[in-house]
C-alpha cells in the first residue's frame, strides 16, 4: 500500500511538473523583452533605510549625467537608450493641468514649498526642479540651476513623442487626475495609443481602466492578490480573476515561486489579456528596484518576452541592442 501511495504521489508530482514546465511552451516571439524606463534617465539614489518620507534628492549617487527625472530631456535619453515605454508621474494643478512630477510636495527637489497639486502650472514651471540634489550631504549641489522651467505638462510629453508609449502613475487617491487625463484623451484621441497603462492609487487607476477601452490599470493590492492566488492555485493552470486584463509585476527574487515561470506563466496571462513586468529583487527597504545592471539582465531567462522594469536604462543600452543577452541583434 505504501509503495502504491508513493508511486501515485510521484506520478502526480511529475504530471504537475510537466503541466507547468516552461520549456514545453513554445512561443515564437520569446527571447525579446521590452524595457520600461522608470522616470526616464534620472539621478539614482541609495535605498538604505528608505521610507515614504525620505527625500531621495538628498542621497543621490555621484552624477554621471545631467538628466532629471520626468523631464522631456530624460525621456528622450531613455528612448534613445532603447526604452520601449517611459514611466512618468502626474499631479493635477490648480488650473486643471497635469504636471509631470514625482513628489507629493515640491520641498525635496525644488526651491519651492508646499503640496504639488496646490500650485498652478506656471508656479511649478518657475521652480528649479534640480535645486535639492546632492551627493555629499549638502556640501555641493551640482545640478542646481539646471531645472528651471523643466517640469513639463502632460500635453508637452505627448506632443514631444507622438510615436512613443508611456506608463502613467497616479500620485493621488482622488479622481481628479484620472478625470483630467480622460478629458485629454477624449479631446485628443490620437493620444490614447500613447498610454500603455496606468497604475498607482487604486481609485483613479480603476476609474481610468473602466472608462477607457484598451487601457490597462494595475495597483499594488491587485498585484499582490494575483500572485498570492496564482502561487496557491496556478499548478492547476487556473488564472485568478485578479490576474486577468491587467499588468502583473513579478520581483525577480520571487519569480521561482510562480508556476510555469516564465514561458508558461506568460502564455497563461496573455490568454487573459494581461502583460508581465519583471522588476528587480523585492526587499523590505528596496521595494521598487529595477533590473539595473548587466549582471541582473543576464539572469533574465532568454525566453522571457514580457517587460523589464529598470531605473538605469542608460546602463543597459549596450545590451538592449541584442536579440538576447548573449547574441547581438541582426
Amino acid at each position: 500500500m505504501f509503495k502504491k501511495i508513493a508511486l501515485f504521489l510521484l506520478l502526480a508530482a511529475a504530471g504537475i511538473y510537466l503541466y507547468n514546465a516552461s520549456w514545453l511552451t513554445f512561443d515564437p516571439s520569446s527571447g525579446k523583452p521590452k524595457f520600461i524606463a522608470h522616470r526616464g534617465v534620472h539621478q539614482t539614489y541609495h535605498r538604505e533605510n528608505l521610507t515614504n518620507k525620505t527625500c531621495t534628492a538628498e542621497r543621490i549617487d555621484t552624477p554621471s549625467h545631467p538628466y532629471l527625472e520626468n523631464t522631456i530631456a530624460s525621456m528622450q535619453a531613455a528612448f534613445e537608450a532603447g526604452a520601449d515605454i517611459v514611466e512618468l508621474d502626474i499631479h493635477p494643478t490648480t488650473d486643471n493641468k497635469l504636471a509631470v512630477f514625482h513628489d507629493w510636495t515640491v520641498d525635496c527637489r525644488t526651491n519651492g514649498s508646499g503640496i504639488t497639486r496646490d500650485h498652478s502650472l506656471a508656479e511649478l514651471k518657475a521652480l528649479d526642479i534640480a535645486f535639492g540634489y546632492t551627493a555629499d550631504d549638502g556640501k555641493s549641489y551640482p545640478l542646481r540651476g539646471t531645472g528651471i522651467g523643466a517640469m513639463p505638462e502632460l500635453d508637452e510629453v505627448f506632443l514631444a513623442f507622438p510615436e512613443k508609449k508611456f506608463l502613467i502613475n497616479f500620485k493621488e487617491k482622488e479622481l481628479r487626475s484620472a478625470k483630467l487625463l480622460l478629458a485629454k484623451l477624449e479631446k485628443h484621441p490620437q493620444w490614447k495609443q500613447q498610454v500603455w497603462a496606468v497604475y498607482g492609487a487604486q481609485n483613479p487607476t480603476q476609474y481610468m481602466a473602466e472608462s477607457t477601452a484598451n487601457t490597462m490599470g494595475f495597483d499594488k493590492a491587485r498585484t499582490k492578490a494575483c500572485l498570492k492566488e496564482y502561487i496557491a492555485l496556478g499548478w492547476s493552470g487556473y488564472v485568478p480573476q485578479t490576474c486577468r486584463n491587467t499588468v502583473i509585476t513579478v520581483p525577480s527574487n520571487y519569480a521561482w515561486a510562480v508556476w510555469g515561470w516564465p514561458n508558461k506563466f506568460q502564455s497563461r496571462l496573455k490568454a487573459y489579456g494581461s502583460e508581465i513586468i519583471l522588476a528587480g529583487p523585492y526587499k523590505s527597504q528596496g521595494a521598487g528596484a529595477g533590473i539595473d545592471t548587466p549582471e541582473q539582465l543576464l539572469e533574465v531567462p532568454a525566453i522571457f518576452n514580457g517587460y523589464i522594469w529598470t531605473d538605469k536604462i542608460e546602463a543597459l543600452a549596450p545590451y538592449i541592442r541584442k536579440e538576447s543577452p548573449t547574441e547581438p541583434r541582426k
